[in-house]
Formats: C-alpha cells, structure tokens, sequence
C-alpha cells in the first residue's frame, strides 16, 4: 500500500469510530430475498455463471514447485490439472482425454513425465500436446496436432496461482485491481505455502461466507477471542467493482500484537496499516485473506450441494530461508482452529432457519453492506434477465464503489 492509501485508511478508521450514525445518503438495503440461499434454480445459475467463470484459487508453487510435479483440481465440478511443464511453466487442463474423456490422472497430486491416458493408452506432453496413440494406423487421416488437452486459463500473482475455466475471462491481475498492488508489501512472489486443511459443513456456501464478510458479529461469538483485540465499531470498508472489498478493522491497542505471532519471522516491507490493524481482503467470489506481518491465510468457501459445503483455509508465511519454518506455527495454526470453530457454530442451524416457512430473507446494516456487494455483483455476472424478479437483488451501493 502506498502512503497515501496507508492515510485513507487510518482516516477512514477513525471516523468509522466516531460516527452516531451511518454516512448521510447511505440508502436503507432492501431485503435479500432468502430463497437464494435455498431455491435449486437459483442455485443452478450461480454454479454456471458465478463459479464456472470465475478467477478460483488453485494451489501455491511450492505445492507444484518440480517440473511434472501436479495438483487435481476439483471444485467446480470440473476435474481440471494444474501441472509444472518441463519448461517451468504452470498450465491448467481438463483432465480428459481427447479420445473418449476417460482421466489423465487419478492422484489428487503427484509427480508424472507426461499425461497418459489408463484406459487407451493416449500420451500428451506436459504442455498439452497430443503425443502418440495406441494403433495410429486404425485411424483415419487423424492428425496429432487437433487435439491437444483443453486448455484452462491459468495466471497468478506471486506464487499464488488461480484458473478460470471461462477463455473470454478478463486477464487475472486487471480482474483483480486494485488488489494486487495492495498486496505487494507482502510479498506475494516470496510467500511460502505452510498448511492447509478443509472442514465440511453442512450449509449453503453463503451462509458462511456472509459471516467473514462483516465484524458485526465479533461481541456475539468471539468475545474471548478476536472481539478482546479488534475494535468492530472502527471498521472501514472498501468496495471495488467486480465485487473485490476490503474491511480494515483497527486493533484496540495499536501496539497490540498476537501473542502466537511473536518470535515469527516478519515481512519487512508491512505498512503501518498491517501491523497495527487487521485488512481483510475479499477477492470475489469466495477468498478472504486478512494479512499480517508474519503470514496470512487464504480462506476459501467452497460449494459442495446446495445444502452443504466446504471451508479451506490455507495459509502462507514469509520466506524462512534456511531457518525453516518456525515451531511457533503449530500453536498458531491451533488458536485459529479455535476461532473457525466459533464462526461455524450456526451454520447448520442458519441453513434449517432459511429452509423455514418462516425466513423471509435478510436485513443488513451499514457495517454489512459487504454482503449486500456481493450479491449485487452476483446477479451482474448470472445477468438479472435470467433471475425471476423476486429473487433479484435491487442494486443501490454504486455511489459508494471506489473509482
């Protein structure tokens, strides 16, 4: 972040502090209608032209750091391989063979020479390319170079690589922006990857992604937690197109650190606003990261039903060099299990209520106007011409966008 953006934000914190009220000419939200977290042709439409046309999180280049070394990607429905060519190039490819659609690999990730097809026996280089096949002379003036893998849009920024299985999508970084560049002072091109893990749960994938979209509830839910360091009331939020935000919530004490982050390796290039607050980042449509100094995760809501779904948090540090990665992160990787506990204690209970005759849909506040960006720019990318009028979102926030 440059320094006057750091300015922006500090000032922006405080105000939100200091307000009585919401902003004047800030509109009342009209309710988002609860059916579309549970109607299934609505739901429908959100599969085919949210998350099948999106820039999703992959994997990070240490999980494929060798040259044939790759990860299978499954989350859209659509089994895609992100592999590391001979050349070092990362590239994404349906895991289909051109002859019949039969897989290419059938590991979640691995080490390979080259793609090849177990049931006839088809052979692809690591670049896509069709190779050689079984019994060439059984086909008829079949030329090699027609059919190649098909091929998924695949970019990155650092060492964090995304795919997006929509060929006219808009190149990632401009996609993206202002993001980013915000990102630089952590350095996402030296970032490490660390761990991750994914916890089911049995809601729809908003439901729990609405709860990382505002702090309205930290006194509810994290009083022993997160509401004992992070000042909710001082939280300034950021709204971008294409549905990308940022809420920078204020640390109660600014000299305040996580004690399970102290003795962790820090990222020297960390502004003042990500040492003494908490930015959280929502790269549309289902990555929250909150940086820090000493590492950050990515916090992925992953669709797996329309009922239920799965939550990945993976999570990333500066480069250790030849220190190797610090003792400290098992309990830091502990204490944040804790807090995603307390965040997915309702989602259940929240999916049987949206199910009820007696939910009607949901009311929002000023500080939870993210949630309502984000459904706006939802139905944008379905079109509101295919959402039956009483499912559309009515839009209101675009003068309060950022240009």
């Amino acid at each position: 972040m440059d320094a006057a953006t750091v300015e922006l934000l500090k000032a922006g914190m405080r105000a939100e502090g200091e307000r009585t009220a919401p902003p004047r000419g800030f509109p009342a939200l009209p309710m988002i209608p609860g059916a579309r977290y549970t109607d299934p042709s609505f739901l429908d439409l959100e599969q085919q032209y949210l998350w099948r046309r999106s820039w999703l999180y992959a994997c990070h280049a240490d999980e494929i750091a060798e040259p044939g070394s790759f990860t299978l990607f499954k989350r859209t429905g659509s089994p895609i391989i992100v592999v590391r060519g001979k050349d070092g190039v990362v590239r994404a490819f349906y895991n289909s063979c051109r002859h019949r659609g039969a897989p290419l690999v059938k590991q979640c990730s691995g080490k390979i020479e080259g793609l090849v097809c177990g049931y006839h026996g088809w052979t692809y280089g690591l670049d896509g390319r069709l190779i050689n096949l079984r019994d060439k002379r059984d086909f008829v003036d079949l030329d090699l170079s027609k059919f190649p893998l098909l091929e998924v849009r695949c970019e990155s920024i650092g060492n964090w690589i995304f795919i997006n299985e929509d060929r006219a999508a808009e190149p990632l970084l401009p996609h993206l922006a202002p993001i980013p560049n915000m990102l630089e002072e952590i350095q996402p091109q030296q970032v490490r990857f660390v761990h991750k893990k994914s916890y089911p749960v049995r809601c729809n994938v908003k439901i729990l992604l609405d709860a990382f979209l505002e702090v309205y509830h930290l006194k509810s839910i994290h009083q022993n937690t997160v509401d004992r360091f992070l000042d909710h009331r001082g939280s300034f939020i950021t709204l971008w197109q294409r549905g990308h935000s940022l809420m920078c919530t204020p640390n109660r004490r600014p000299d305040w650190q996580d004690p399970g982050t102290r003795g962790m390796r820090r990222i020297e290039t960390a502004t003042e606003i990500t040492l003494s607050n908490n930015p959280s980042f929502n790269l549309y449509p289902n990555l929250v990261t909150p940086i820090d100094a000493t590492g950050n995760p990515f916090i992925l809501f992953w669709p797996t039903g329309h009922k239920s779904m799965e939550i990945e948090i993976v999570w990333f540090a500066p480069d250790w060099g030849d220190e190797g990665l610090s003792p400290l992160w098992e309990q830091r990787l502990s204490n944040f299990e804790r807090i995603l506990e307390e965040d997915t204690q309702f989602a259940e209970q929240i999916q049987e209520s949206v199910e009820s005759g007696a939910f009607r849909g949901i009311n929002l506040n000023y500080q939870e106007r993210r949630i309502y960006h984000w459904h706006e720019e939802l139905d944008r990318r379905i079109g509101p011409e295919r959402i039956p009028e009483h499912l559309r979102v009515k839009p209101m926030l675009a003068d309060w966008i950022a240009a």
